[in-house]
């Protein structure tokens, strides 16, 4: 996802350049530039890029590693800063922009969720662009306080829309979290178990019920941690989502059968993980997460 989001900024005549620990990536990219095909069209566009960060600084971070990958990202994140400089993290999941804060101290962060999105890269150097519905981008809140000033969301989201992206700027964009999330959790650990696709566990009349139930307890933790999602059927909803995308298989999936660590521990362990914040459990995404992690450590 950050080579499309690298590759449309570019496009749109901002500099850009990118930080990426895949050295072939890299390499392929200053050599031949980054190749985008898939539905935000083909193209090929120079830019610089890097395995670490360079002496440089950037107005805008835009932070799109996985979810796992943000604390060792964090380094090359504070060396990239300077006096005005917006940090925009976009993970799947819940949890790693509060780590990503608390390295900030306290300079403001955004988050961003990419909602509809797909992408992957075939080869050093290209992506290919799936999907692409919408970007929402709005503030961090830690402990009731928003760890960015108003008006910055919505001049970020300016830039992206510029870009050819539609983006928004969301008032409450811990609501959009957790409406991902719900929908995550219905098919990121079914999938990765059952070893289906987003529709096939959709249709099964042994995991299907299991997936809707994730959704339904994530939907329940939600309400109770004073969350108010836009739908009151999350059961319904999960099926509406894995109907537009049935052949998907989640990035769970995908990481596994790579052979490298999910972010399990983001989407369906955020459940559990926030739940017992406010003296709740989760045992259905307890026992989901659990055994994708049993999956992941016998590979």
């Amino acid at each position: 996802m950050g080579s499309i989001y690298a590759a449309l900024f570019a496009s749109a005549g901002n500099e850009v350049f990118a930080v990426d620990a895949n050295e072939a990536h890299v390499q392929a990219i200053n050599e031949k530039g980054l190749r985008l095909s898939g539905v935000s069209g083909d193209r090929t566009v120079r830019i610089e890029a890097f395995s670490e960060a360079p002496q440089k600084t950037a107005d805008l971070i835009i932070v799109a590693v996985k979810a796992t990958h943000v604390p060792s990202a964090i380094t090359n994140i504070l060396a990239l800063l300077e006096a005005d400089s917006i940090v925009l993290a976009i993970q799947n999941g819940l949890g790693s922009a509060e780590q990503l804060a608390a390295a900030l101290g306290k300079r403001g962060l955004l988050i961003g969720v990419a909602q509809g999105f797909g992408a992957s890269l075939p080869a050093p150097g290209v992506a290919h662009h799936n999907d692409m519905k919408a970007i929402k981008i709005g503030s961090l809140t830690v402990g009731g306080v928003k760890q960015a000033e108003s008006g910055k969301a919505e001049k970020i989201s300016g830039l992206w829309r510029q870009a050819g992206f539609n983006a928004s700027a969301e008032r409450d964009i811990a609501r959009i979290q957790w409406e991902k999330l719900i929908c995550n959790v219905a098919y990121s650990a079914p999938c990765a178990i059952a070893g289906m696709t987003v529709g096939e566990v959709l249709n099964d009349q042994f995991v299907g019920p299991i997936s809707r139930a994730a959704a339904q307890e994530a939907w329940q933790v939600a309400r109770a941690c004073g969350i108010e999602p836009s739908f009151d059927d999350p059961a319904q909803e999960v099926r509406d989502f894995a109907a537009r995308m049935p052949g998907a298989k989640p990035s769970v999936v995908l990481d596994i059968e790579a052979g490298q660590e999910s972010e399990i521990e983001f989407i369906n362990g955020a459940v559990p993980r926030e739940a017992a914040k406010i003296g709740m459990t989760a045992p259905v995404n307890e026992t989901l997460t659990r055994l994708v992690r049993s999956i992941e450590s016998r590979r």
